[in-house]
This record gives C-alpha cells, structure tokens and sequence, in this order.
C-alpha cells in the first residue's frame, strides 16, 4: 500500500518550552475505523554560553570557585570534566541528580607567576 500526499493530514503543533530539558507527549487520534498513539519526545538544550571566570590568588597558593551545574533533565547525568590550562585541578567525574544542582570545584593553584 502507497500513500500519496492527497492521503496526508497535517497536524500543526506548537512547542513553547520554558526550560532546558526533556518533554514526552503522546497524541491520540481516533475515528470510527482506527485509533493511533504518536508518542513525541523533544530534547531541549540549552543555547551555547560561555562564561568567564578570573581567578586572583598569589603564587603557590590554591583559589577554589564552585561551578553550579543544574540538571533540568529527566535523567541523571555523569559527567566527564576535561581540564585544559597549567595549574587548574578538579575532579574528573561529576554526578548531578535530575532537578538537581551540583557544585564542581575548579581549583586554580599557580606555581609562579602567571
């Protein structure tokens, strides 16, 4: 059985997501000789940020600033932290709980002047 385009149905749906995130939908559609279930999941992320951080510290000595990271989705995550820069430390795997928020400790500890 082919199907040309005078068998078709446009079904126009609009989404409006407010968050990051992951949002299930099922649509049900029914007549008198079939019913249907389309089951829709769209993933949003979110745009490309970058951010900035300065740390100030003297020689030798450790500054640690804590990076938030939120987990909006729907399942946790496991992240690997890949550090590129002389003197920066933090641990390499981090676990953020879904609705949760996370703190990654990025160190910086110079060992000259820099």
């Amino acid at each position: 059985l082919f199907l040309d385009r005078s068998d078709a149905a446009e079904l126009p749906i609009k989404f409006s997501p407010r968050y990051v995130g992951c949002y299930h939908c099922q649509i049900l559609l029914k007549s008198s000789c079939d019913v249907r279930v389309y089951e829709i999941e769209c993933v949003v992320n979110t745009d490309h940020v970058e951010a900035e951080l300065e740390f100030l510290t003297p020689a030798y000595q450790a500054v640690i600033q804590d990076i938030p990271i939120r987990n909006m989705s729907s399942q946790d995550w496991q992240l690997e932290a890949v550090l590129e820069g002389q003197g920066f430390y933090g641990p390499p795997l981090i676990n953020v709980g879904l609705g949760q928020t996370a703190l990654y400790p990025l160190m910086f500890k110079p060992v000259a002047e820099c």
